[in-house]
């Protein structure tokens, strides 16, 4: 599994994408987003942008309640977490 960085915020969200990248390319599997403690709309992005490159088969795992809450602001709560998020 691999695990997310604890911030993914407009400064740092270029970098945290291509930690990700990096990280899946190494080898699927989920990523545990149990230790994003920070974050912003730029999770979103990043997690869209991780979503698109890798397809249905990327698994994400543990969102912090209030990321779930952001993503379904902003429409793509199932697209990221599942039908039912």
């Amino acid at each position: 599994m691999h695990r997310a960085p604890s911030s993914i915020v407009l400064e740092d969200a270029p970098a945290a994408l291509e930690s990700l990248r990096s990280a899946l390319r190494g080898g699927p599997g989920p990523v545990d987003l149990a230790s994003l403690t920070r974050f912003d709309s730029a999770a979103v992005a990043v997690l869209v942008a991780l979503r698109r490159e890798s397809g249905s088969g990327l698994a994400l795992r543990n969102p912090p309640p209030n990321l779930r809450t952001l993503a379904a602001l902003y429409g793509v709560d199932s697209l990221l977490f599942g039908p039912g998020a």
